[in-house]
């Protein structure tokens, strides 16, 4: 989805952010050094580097789950970084929806329930936390489907489920973290075909992946080396410098 930069505030803002575990004996990891970007209301991202690089460390501060060591961390033009874990766990259900490639669901709950659990927390009544399930999973073309359990349908319809769970609160911005990765190519390619469409519809979408094939999907990529930021613009223009 084309963005106007210029007219826009960013919905993540990245500054300075360092990451560093302290082990006993004095012993520390430096896994995030100095990164910083930001992303626009509407982008699709796909944030990139191999095993280790840093990457998924970094998914996690940006989906609240952790905090930097240094740096600051906003999310729709507010610091987070320095939020406790209640707060942190409220912005969580507010502003961002997830999606994980384990597909997280309840198995012995229905898919509607599924969908609506986040709707739980907020005090939402069980009607209306069925009827936004139904529409969210006819927005997943998942019709007919809210009263199966996840074990009767496939994993590509599994994620669509969690899709449309991370989708029930209107959210900002969603964090897709290796999405396809226990899925074929095939229905790996619905499933980004999925997220384009809702990225067309202007949901902003952050995705983490190692896979090129799908980050081919995102037209921004950034890519995390050893920790920094090694790379950040279009992704057809990092396909072209290594080539």
């Amino acid at each position: 989805m084309a963005v106007n930069r210029d007219k826009k505030e960013p919905v993540i803002e990245v500054q300075d952010i360092c990451k560093t575990y302290f082990m006993p004996g004095g012993m520390s990891q430096s896994v995030l050094k100095h990164v910083s970007f930001d992303v626009m209301p509407g982008e699709f991202v796909a944030i990139m580097g191999h095993s280790g690089s840093g990457k998924s460390t970094l998914m996690n501060i940006l989906g609240c789950l952790d905090r930097p060591t240094s740096g600051v961390y906003k999310l729709a033009g507010k610091s987070v970084s320095d939020k406790t874990d209640a707060e942190l766990a409220e912005i969580r259900g507010r502003e961002i929806g997830f999606v994980f490639q384990n597909f997280n669901l309840l198995m012995k709950r229905t898919i509607a329930d599924n969908v609506s659990l986040p709707l739980i927390y907020q005090g939402v009544s069980e009607a209306e936390r069925h009827e936004r399930a139904v529409q969210m999973l006819h927005k997943v073309q998942l019709n007919g489907y809210e009263d199966r359990l996840p074990t009767q349908i496939s994993g590509g319809m599994q994620q669509r489920v969690a899709i449309a769970r991370a989708l029930i609160n209107n959210p900002k911005i969603i964090f897709a973290d290796e999405p396809t990765g226990n899925l074929d190519s095939k229905t790996s390619d619905e499933i980004m075909d999925l997220f384009t469409a809702l990225n067309k519809q202007g949901i902003t979408i952050v995705l983490v992946t190692h896979e090129d094939d799908v980050a081919d999907y995102a037209e921004r990529m950034i890519k995390i080396g050893d920790g920094r930021k090694v790379y950040d613009g279009l992704r057809a223009e990092y396909q072209k410098d290594e080539e």
